[in-house]
């Protein structure tokens, strides 16, 4: 919104190329505020004589008209020796200064000449400019823009933007009706130092108990910015209960493991069941209690808390976005933004550019026409799309099986090493590599995957930002959900099911063997690997490449510009304003920062029923990125142009009801104790889902190296699953308990899910999105707008009423006394004009 009180168009950078294509950054230490406010950390730190300097970066040479925005291009000028002398170049709507004749090649010309084109079309909308063509960044020029305050009236009245008001309301009695006075008060908050309140009290990592100053936030960066902050901070705070609650599931089952009586099976050091070996050959049999600790570590997360959190989490994600429709519609009411959604953007400049090639490839006869671009017009670029995607969820896959092939080969490889603690530790070691691997993929595929899709969202040429934006995320999101997912849904729901049984194993090009769970179950190796990912895509990718990653392109870019051979000289001459700016790395919108919350929110909801703990880490990760995010913001980007369109497209989606069916061992346990057990209990559970083999029908060539291992030959082993015996009349068959197991999974999906759903829809009907003093407000507000609006109606129709009647009283020749009566002393002038 713009003040009128102190119309002030923010300072920024504009670099346009050789095709005219706008590339538009506000200064990030400038401020919608006169310069007192703008710069007072800068002024704070020099002294008087770098003060006076400093003021020539952001007002004109007069020292008189600020500068609003500041347009960068680059410099080739002849023998690569830069003019010593100072190129300034006033440029009002009357005359054009300074202009110098230098010697381009017709390719420099070309663009110097565009170049003027475009700024004479800028002077003709009333802006003034200044050009720099000596600056002390060598090759490029800067032109410096000054919006008089008749510029700024005219296009606000263009754009009907509004003064930021409130409405007052007071009921008085009087002469027995109701009298409604509303009374506008004009927000005139005055600030000191804008930016370094943000600084200080912002972008600071020991404010992090207090709430963001999101007024701030969104009167220096603008609404869209604002909104993100203002959702990253109900986000945050929701996540408080919910890591409590996840705490607490953690606690209880590290409470209960030492009575969980399938694990004290698995650990009675009197257990004697063999087992069948893992892998072909250089595998041999193995006693069930070597897995005791992979059996108690795997009841941390899988215990019946769990049901209980999955379902708390389903609720708390539809609290979430009640709390956040009610929140968006406070900001949206407080801030003028109703109405700003149904608002169509202006072209972007590369969606002209093109209608402009197609209407010059046209006739003559039919450039009159209004042309857009089609469907016709984007087919190649939607093919593109599809098969690049396509290609790239391909890669996606390719590498997840590749990493399965590690698995396989890695926990054979182990199994032959001579030293008994390797051998002891190859689940562990296995796992957690291959979720290394997986977490080192996963952050080079995002940064690839980022770059691919905002490529092929160019090529589809949106009409709008609106649209392109809306584009880019949703290729993002496709890209990077296949890529952060796949791994786990894989381990979640595929793994250990397509292994087969011993002596009819499913290979993998006829030498690799499926890999299956541990007797504890798929959970602990997806505990595993949802651990290792979140925390490491938070750790490293949300945290070191945001801060790193900036820092290193200012690096790069600061020596490009070759400023290092100019040390000495800088030490004594400083740079200005919009110099030091230039460094600085151009905003590149919210998409990266809100697939980040994505992400973390699909790891939060979808698979929390695996990770309890998956709350507790987004918390402390969501602590450090809204302090990080803010120091990124205010000092290493480019101040972005405000923009008030937003959108988020988080969904209540919940996969707990798959996770806990079938990756756990829930349903097993309560099918046992409810269907099959003898007293009632889980004793025997264990042994309840062990199949029998005999170790005489292996296939050739795949039995064990070593079958006296134990000590003693084996004859029967056992292995995980619901089959017949090899005794029985049709042995290694699947049993009909595995039916009634799969049948009970099922059922528990669906009665989870509707009892989820059924919850959510009563929180959604118990919590209404517009909050009840906001919706009197805005209802007191329309009923002042129809008074309003009927006095006005009335008004005219008494106006019209007087004007006829004062024709009839002409047309019928009424005597004069009778008008002197009605309109007052008439002159006979007046008489006279009127007959």
């Amino acid at each position: 919104m713009l003040n009128f009180e102190n119309p002030i168009i923010t300072c920024g950078s504009i670099s346009y190329d050789e095709n005219k294509t706008l590339h538009i950054n506000k200064n990030p230490k400038a401020s919608p505020f006169p310069l007192p406010f703008a710069c007072c950390q800068l002024l704070k730190a020099l002294t008087p004589e770098e003060n006076t300097h400093s003021q020539h970066g952001l007002y004109f040479h007069d020292g008189e008209r600020r500068v609003d925005y500041v347009l960068t291009y680059h410099l080739k000028k002849p023998g690569g020796a830069r003019s010593s002398r100072q190129s300034v170049y006033l440029l009002t709507e009357n005359a054009v200064l300074g202009c110098e004749g230098e010697t381009y090649n017709s390719h420099e010309d070309h663009k110097a000449f565009r170049r003027q084109e475009f700024e004479g079309k800028l002077r003709d909308m009333g802006l003034e400019l200044e050009k720099d063509e000596d600056s002390k960044i060598p090759g490029v020029g800067f032109v410096k823009i000054h919006a008089p305050w008749n510029v700024l009236c005219r296009e606000a009245e263009f754009m009907k933007l509004k003064i930021p008001t409130k409405k007052r309301y007071e009921v008085k009695q009087s002469r027995g009706f109701v009298e409604k006075i509303s009374s506008l008060v004009i927000h005139a908050t005055k600030y000191c130092c804008l930016y370094q309140l943000l600084y200080e009290e912002w972008a600071n990592y020991s404010v992090f108990y207090k709430y963001q100053p999101i007024g701030l936030v969104r009167k220096y960066f603008g609404e869209k910015i604002g909104l993100y902050f203002a959702w990253l901070g109900l986000y945050t705070q929701m996540l408080i209960p919910a890591s409590l609650v996840g705490v607490i599931v953690f606690l209880y089952g590290c409470a209960t493991v030492d009575d969980n009586i399938p694990s004290m099976e698995i650990c009675h050091p009197r257990n004697n069941i063999t087992m069948c070996p893992l892998c072909d050959r250089v595998c041999s049999y193995w006693k069930l209690s070597t897995a005791c600790g992979t059996a108690r570590a795997s009841h941390l997360f899988d215990n019946p808390a769990t049901v209980f959190f999955s379902i708390f989490m389903a609720l708390w994600a539809a609290m979430f976005m009640e709390h956040w429709k009610r929140r968006q519609m406070r900001l949206n009411y407080e801030w003028d933004l109703t109405g700003f959604e149904d608002e169509e953007d202006h072209p972007r400049a590369e969606y002209e550019f093109r209608v402009m090639q197609k209407s010059m490839s046209k006739d003559q006869k039919s450039q009159h026409k209004m042309e857009k671009l089609n469907c016709r017009d984007r087919l190649p670029a939607y093919m593109t799309n599809i098969v690049m995607m396509l290609l790239m969820i391909g890669v996606t896959f390719a590498i997840v099986f590749g990493v399965i092939l590690y698995r396989i080969s890695t926990k054979a490889a182990l199994h032959m090493s001579s030293n008994p603690t390797t051998r002891n530790n190859v689940q562990l070691t296995v796992k957690t590599t291959a979720a290394i691997i997986n977490l080192v993929v996963i952050l080079i595929l995002d940064e690839v995957y980022g770059a691919v899709a905002r490529w092929l969202t160019v090529l589809e040429v949106p009409k709008t930002d609106k649209s392109f934006e809306e584009r880019l995320i949703f290729k993002t999101f496709i890209l990077k959900f296949f890529n952060a997912f796949t791994p786990i849904i894989y381990i979640a729901f595929f793994r250990g099911r397509l292994v087969g049984r011993p002596g009819s194993y499913l290979y993998v090009f006829e030498s690799y063997r499926m890999e299956e769970c541990a007797h504890g179950g798929c959970l602990m190796e997806l505990c595993i690997q949802l651990s290792i990912t979140m925390l490491g895509k938070q750790l490293i990718q949300n945290n070191l490449f945001e801060i790193g990653v900036p820092k290193l392109k200012k690096l790069i870019r600061y020596i490009r510009s070759k400023q290092g051979a100019f040390q000495e000289e800088e030490r004594q001459k400083k740079l200005q304003r919009y110099e030091t700016d230039h460094f600085l790395e151009p905003f590149a919108g919210l998409t990266p920062e809100y697939m980040e919350m994505m992400i973390q929110f699909g790891f939060v909801t979808l698979f929390v029923a695996s990770f309890p703990l998956a709350p507790l880490f987004a918390l402390l990760n969501n602590i450090i990125e809204i302090r990080l995010d803010a120091k990124k913001f205010v000092t290493e980007l480019r101040r972005p142009v405000a923009s008030t369109y937003y959108n988020f497209y988080l969904k209540k989606t919940s996969n707990s009801a798959f996770v806990i069916s079938f990756t756990s061992d829930f349903i097993p346990r309560m099918v046992y104790q409810y269907m099959y057990s003898p007293d009632g209990t889980m004793h025997g559970f264990v042994n309840h889902t062990l199949s029998y083999f005999n170790v005489s029908h292996f296939q050739d060539g795949k039995e064990t190296m070593d079958p006296l291992h134990l000590g003693y030959r084996v004859e029967i082993c056992r292995y995980k699953d619901y089959r017949e015996p090899p005794w029985s009349d049709t042995p290694y068959e699947i049993s009909k308990e595995f039916w009634t197991v799969l049948a009970v999974r099922l059922a528990f999906v669906i009665v989870f899910q509707n009892v989820v759903m059924l919850m959510s829809d009563i929180v959604d009907w118990l919590i209404p999105d517009i909050p009840k003093d906001i919706s009197l407000q805005i209802h007191k507000e329309k009923i002042l707008l129809v008074d309003l609006f009927m006095k006005e109606e009335q008004g005219k129709i008494h106006i019209l009423e007087i004007k006829k009647l004062c024709n009839a009283c002409l047309n019928l020749h009424f005597p004069l006394s009778l008008s002197l009566y009605h309109f007052g002393p008439v002159t006979p002038a007046h008489t006279d004009s009127s007959k």
